[in-house]
């Protein structure tokens, strides 16, 4: 499934989006990629947020205490130093390579606050949905610190971060059942150490995405060579083997795609569920300090 055919027909770009600038946390500086509109269509992922910054302001205030019910959250630090903590009782720092993988289940309150006072503080935060028979599941937490990610280099040197998934024979560092997980989650970080070319294999159904965090790419499909400028997210369409990325030497990009759930999504804030009714109780049980149990 994950290794490319021969004669390989590459997913043409369906639409590219540009993020839009915001603050979230206490006034931490972030551009949200993948918004609500594209939850839909990029179903099973909710959301996606890059921060980068070497300005203590953008990011000193962190994210203090804050709950969450329903989905996963995807810490990926490119650099810098961020404390995690949570009420479940988990602990752990994310650095630079590092990735923390939060399952908040029934409902957890965390913080995510900078270890540092100066210096770049660069990431992402991907949400992922959990499907309904999972969204009350136990919390919990994966610390995947850099060195335990595994990567493979290309013959062409592309050098791949394997972070949940498949790629090429490589099994990522987030490897779950898919009776309990169905979303079935691929997250690669792609790096174009020379000018070269990279396939991945995606089975169709799968809806996928990528962004561009250094230089620029190009997907090639049938016929066309389709442009991706420095921080634009390409939703591809649900067509051929896989993508082909095409990219100079220097450019770096996130793939990320999954199995959509095909379930109703009901969203409030850091509340993700099925219906109204779900996140009425949800927000009830928060503010009942039962996320603290």
């Amino acid at each position: 499934m994950n290794t490319p055919p021969t004669s390989f027909q590459g997913r043409r770009i369906e639409q590219q989006v540009q993020g839009q600038a915001t603050r979230d946390g206490d006034g931490v500086k972030l551009t949200r990629v993948l918004t609500q509109a594209h939850q839909r269509r990029l179903d099973p992922f909710l959301m996606l947020d890059n921060f980068g910054s070497d300005d203590p302001k953008d990011y000193g205030g962190g994210f203090p205490d804050h709950p969450h019910r329903g989905f996963e959250t995807v810490t990926y630090m490119i650099a810098g130093r961020m404390r995690h903590k949570d009420s479940a009782g988990h602990e752990g720092l994310l650095q630079n390579g590092g990735v923390q993988w939060m399952t908040a289940g029934r409902g957890v309150v965390h913080s995510e606050m900078p270890e540092q006072e100066d210096g770049v503080m660069e990431g992402f935060q991907l949400w992922l949905n959990l499907p309904s028979h999972d969204k009350m599941c136990k919390p919990g937490y994966q610390d995947i610190q850099t060195e335990n990610i595994p990567e493979f280099s290309t013959h062409d040197g592309i050098k791949v971060r394997v972070i949940a998934g498949q790629s090429h024979g490589i099994r990522g560092a987030v490897q779950r059942p898919i009776a309990e997980f169905p979303t079935d989650a691929l997250y690669l970080d792609i790096h174009f150490e020379n000018d070269a070319s990279f396939q991945q294999a995606l089975p169709t159904q799968h809806n996928a995405f990528l962004f561009v965090y250094r230089g620029s790419v190009n997907v090639i499909s049938p016929g066309e060579k389709s442009p991706v400028a420095l921080h634009r997210m390409a939703i591809l369409r649900n067509e051929g083997e896989g993508v082909e990325i095409q990219a100079a030497a220097g450019s770096k990009v996130l793939l990320i795609a999954g199995q959509p759930l095909n379930e109703p999504i009901a969203q409030y804030g850091p509340f993700v569920m099925n219906t109204r009714d779900e996140l009425i109780q949800a927000v009830d049980d928060f503010r009942a300090g039962l996320y603290n149990s």
